[in-house]
C-alpha cells in the first residue's frame, strides 16, 4: 500500500539487564521522504530507538520493519537500506578521508563508486581534506566524514544521532542545507537533536520522547498551532505600577518596568479576547503607542510537553 509506513516500529520495549526500561512501548510509523526530528532530554531512550531500529540492539518486546522488512528476521535487507550517524566520532585516525568513506561503501558489498564519494566529499565540504589523516581533522570535520560514510552505499534511509553536537553555527547551517538536500532526493531522515531549533527549523514532524516513552508525533505546523500561544505586547504611553482591577481577568503581565502590558492568548480559541481588552484599556485611560505579536516557539512547547509527562 503507498500510504504504509516506510518504518513502522510496534509495541516496542526496551529493558537492560539492570533492570533499566529505557523504552516503554513505542508505536511510530516514518513517513517516506519525511525528516523526522525526535526530541528528549539526556536518557530519554532516542539513541536506544535508533540503535534497535538500526539492528545494533535486540528489542525486548515488540517489532520493527524497515520498508516491509523485519529488522531481525530480514537484518541483511534492512542494514543496506539505512545509514546512520552516531553521536561519537568513532573511526579509523590513520586512514585518509578517502579512504575511510571508500572503505565504508565496500562493507555493504557495493563495488567502487568514486564519482559517488567525489560528489560526497564536495557536498560535505571534505573534498580539499580526502588525502588528510582523520586524525587530523577539527570534530566539525570529523562529523562531516561520518556522514559521507553513513551515505557511501546509497541508503534511502539515514539516521542522525545528534549531527550537530559540538559543531559550531556555520556548519550546522551547512549540514541543514545537506540535510534538505538529500530529503529532495528522497531520503527519509530521522534525527535526534538537544537544538530545538533545529527541529523548528527542519523537520516536517516533531516526535517528543521522556523517559522511554513517546509523548506524541505531530506534524510541526499542526503542533505549533495547537500547542502554541500567542502573545500581545503593548508599549504604553505612560508606565503602570500595577494592572488596575478593572483589567484583572485578562491574566495581564507588566513588563519592561512598567511600560509594556503583555497579554497571553490561546491560537485555538474562538476568540482571542483581544477586541475587549483593547476597550478595557480605553474604558481605564491606558493609551498605548505601539503593539505587536509573538508565537511561542518549539522550544517552550517542548518544555511544557515534558514537564507536563515527568
Amino acid at each position: 500500500m503507498a500510504d504504509e509506513p516506510l518504518i513502522s516500529v510496534a509495541n516496542l520495549s526496551k529493558t537492560y539487564d539492570d533492570g533499566f526500561e529505557a523504552l516503554k512501548n513505542i508505536n511510530l510509523g516514518v513517513r517516506n521522504g519525511e525528516i523526522l526530528a525526535l526530541l528528549g532530554p539526556n536518557g530519554a531512550g532516542k539513541t536506544t530507538l535508533i540503535s534497535i531500529i538500526c539492528g545494533l540492539v535486540n528489542p525486548t518486546e515488540g517489532s520493527v520493519t524497515v520498508g516491509g522488512y523485519d529488522i531481525i528476521a530480514d537484518y541483511r535487507q534492512t542494514r543496506s537500506m539505512i545509514g546512520l550517524v552516531p553521536q561519537e566520532l568513532a573511526t579509523d585516525a590513520f586512514e585518509s578521508v578517502w579512504a575511510t568513506v571508500s572503505f565504508s561503501r565496500g562493507l555493504f558489498g557495493k563495488g567502487p563508486k568514486p564519482t559517488l564519494i567525489e560528489s560526497l566529499l564536495k557536498d560535505l565540504s571534505l573534498w580539499d581534506k580526502k588525502d588528510n589523516q582523520i586524525m587530523a581533522l577539527s570534530g566539525g570535520m570529523k562529523r562531516r566524514v561520518m556522514i559521507a560514510k553513513a551515505l557511501s552505499h546509497e541508503p534511502t534511509i539515514l539516521f542522525l544521532d545528534e549531527p550537530t553536537a559540538g559543531v559550531d553555527v556555520e556548519l550546522r547551517k551547512d549540514m541543514w542545507a545537506l540535510i534538505r538536500r538529500l530529503r529532495d532526493t528522497g531520503v527519509t531522515v530521522i534525527l535526534t537533536t538537544h537544538y530545538i531549533q533545529e527541529a523548528e527549523e527542519m523537520a516536517d514532524r516533531v516526535g517528543v520522547i521522556n523517559n522511554g516513552e513517546l509523548i506524541l508525533v505531530e506534524d510541526k505546523t499542526e503542533l505549533m498551532r495547537k500547542m502554541g500561544s500567542k502573545r500581545l505586547t503593548l508599549d504604553l504611553q505612560q508606565p503602570l505600577q500595577e494592572v488596575p482591577p478593572a483589567l484583572a481577568s485578562y491574566d495581564l503581565e507588566l513588563a519592561n518596568g512598567g511600560s509594556q502590558i503583555v497579554y497571553t492568548y490561546d491560537t485555538r480559541g474562538e476568540r482571542t479576547g483581544i477586541t475587549g481588552l483593547l476597550a478595557a484599556l480605553n474604558d481605564a485611560d491606558i493609551r498605548f503607542r505601539d503593539l505587536s505579536t509573538t508565537q511561542s516557539s518549539l522550544e517552550e512547547i517542548f518544555v511544557n510537553l515534558v514537564r507536563g509527562a515527568s
